[in-house]
């Protein structure tokens, strides 16, 4: 019997309506194919994008919130809304691969106590596509669960979830930029069990501005925060959070953007 499953999308106003449609075609394309897309609007949405939207609208679950939420607040609501139990981010800019939800349904067949798996993303540019880097992480659990003592050990767009594990570990939470890593330790606290795999799943825009957006003080109390809150759970000691805001303070306070961008790229992939 094919496993059903859905995908979840949030978009808000300020998405490109052009990359929000190649978003959705490359679900169409895929070789595996959802019983359902669900797509979490964050608040009023531009007339292009609601003209995209509405091209699909037969092919689409709409969810509207009145007001911008946050993306941790409309995944949150989403989740609720997908009838399946296996549900796959994306992004409203990202190029998922064809074969991504074959490859990852195959995995999930044989390894029925995996709750989350993601894979390797290769970033390319905005407007060109042509490549910037491949962004690789840990591969098994247990290199999973080293790696969240420091790091995101996931590519966040990548992944396809168990719904029922999710919302055991409290569903998706605001938390500025790291909603995705609040709740994968959530889950790892839980002792449900994740995987990547060592695959391309997608094509993901970056720009400079994301290098900008990744730095900042804003970006670092965020940081400050989840570092803080692995500790509360008990997945990091007193010296690895002190490390970890060594780490993050001098690249998202001191580097100039034009380095955090270098860093990014070339040290962190």
């Amino acid at each position: 019997m094919e496993q059903k499953f859905s995908v979840l999308i949030s978009v808000y106003k300020g998405d490109n309506p052009a990359w929000l449609r190649q978003a959705l075609e490359s679900i169409f394309t895929q070789t595996k194919k959802p019983d359902e897309i669900v797509v979490v609007c964050d608040g009023p949405l531009t007339k292009k994008l609601e003209e995209v939207l509405a091209d699909y609208k037969d092919k689409l679950i709409l969810h509207r919130l009145a007001q911008n939420c946050g993306l941790g607040e409309g995944l949150k609501q989403g989740i609720l809304k997908c009838s399946n139990e296996f549900i796959a981010r994306m992004d409203a800019d990202d190029i998922s691969l064809p074969d991504r939800f074959e490859k990852q349904l195959a995995y999930f067949e044989k390894h029925s106590n995996v709750a989350v798996l993601g894979g390797y993303i290769q970033e390319v540019d905005g407007k060109t596509l042509q490549t910037v880097a491949t962004r690789k992480v840990p591969l098994s659990d247990g290199e999973i669960k080293k790696y969240i003592k420091t790091r995101s050990p996931f590519n966040h767009v990548s992944v396809m979830f168990k719904k029922s594990a999710v919302v055991d570990a409290g569903n998706y939470q605001k938390f500025y930029f790291v909603e995705d890593y609040y709740l994968w330790a959530r889950m790892t606290v839980k002792g449900h069990k994740m995987a990547n795999l060592p695959d391309i799943l997608l094509k993901v825009r970056v720009d400079e501005a994301m290098y900008g957006r990744r730095g900042g003080l804003k970006y670092f109390k965020s940081n400050y925060a989840i570092s803080r809150k692995l500790r509360e759970l008990g997945l990091i000691s007193l010296s690895t959070h002190l490390f970890n805001m060594i780490v993050r303070f001098c690249v998202q306070v001191l580097m100039p953007n034009s380095v955090r961008s270098y860093f990014y790229r070339k040290v962190l992939r």
